[in-house]
């Protein structure tokens, strides 16, 4: 075999375990939007197409494919976020964000649940929440700047009520529409800012 042959069919392995790695971390993905927000090893390797033994060549334990899979999406999660009219009165960019983060919820939401069900487990898990959670907060300043001079008290609950878990408990809980969610969220946000 001459040296352009063996580089051949070392790059030929290399594009099959890098094809192999991307199917277990989007098997992975796919599983939690599905609703299985706890996916096995075995069932993210049935999903992908590979052998349990080929798994756990590529990710040392599911900690760590957890790991790799959010930064496979961070930056499509958090664009959701981003964005949008930030600008007129208070009344209206409080409606727009609430909007804009429900939105965004809605499309995360088995994402989300699936993370807040092993960050008992995994601190890889719990630095990425740790991060998003400042992610949410930095956006609403952006969108409210008021918020900067309101009092801690006010500012811890206003981030309470415009997070992902009061977002759920009013849409699955208490099997509220979006639109009845987001009023409600934008009156409460309304009335602790201009109260304070």
């Amino acid at each position: 075999m001459s040296k352009t042959q063996g580089d051949d069919v070392v790059d030929g392995r290399r594009l099959r375990s890098e094809r192999s790695r991307l199917a277990i971390v989007e098997a992975a993905l796919a599983l939690q939007e599905e609703g299985v927000l706890v996916p096995t090893a075995q069932q993210v390797s049935d999903r992908a197409g590979v052998g349990i033994r080929s798994f756990f060549r590529h990710f040392e334990d599911m900690e760590t494919l957890f790991e790799v899979a959010d930064g496979h999406i961070r930056d499509s999660y958090e664009a959701l976020f981003l964005g949008g009219d930030r600008n007129g009165t208070l009344d209206e960019r409080i409606e727009h964000a609430v909007e804009r983060h429900g939105d965004a919820y809605e499309s995360v939401s088995n994402m989300v649940l699936g993370t807040q069900a092993q960050l008992w487990r995994y601190e890889a898990l719990r630095k990425n929440y740790a991060r998003n959670q400042r992610g949410l907060r930095k956006d609403l300043d952006d969108w409210i700047p008021e918020l900067k001079s309101v009092p801690r008290d006010t500012r811890e609950a206003v981030d309470a009520i415009a997070s992902f878990e009061m977002w759920h408990r009013l849409r699955y809980h208490q099997g509220l529409s979006k639109s009845s969610s987001i009023a409600i969220l934008k009156g409460l946000l309304k009335n602790l800012i201009i109260d304070a």
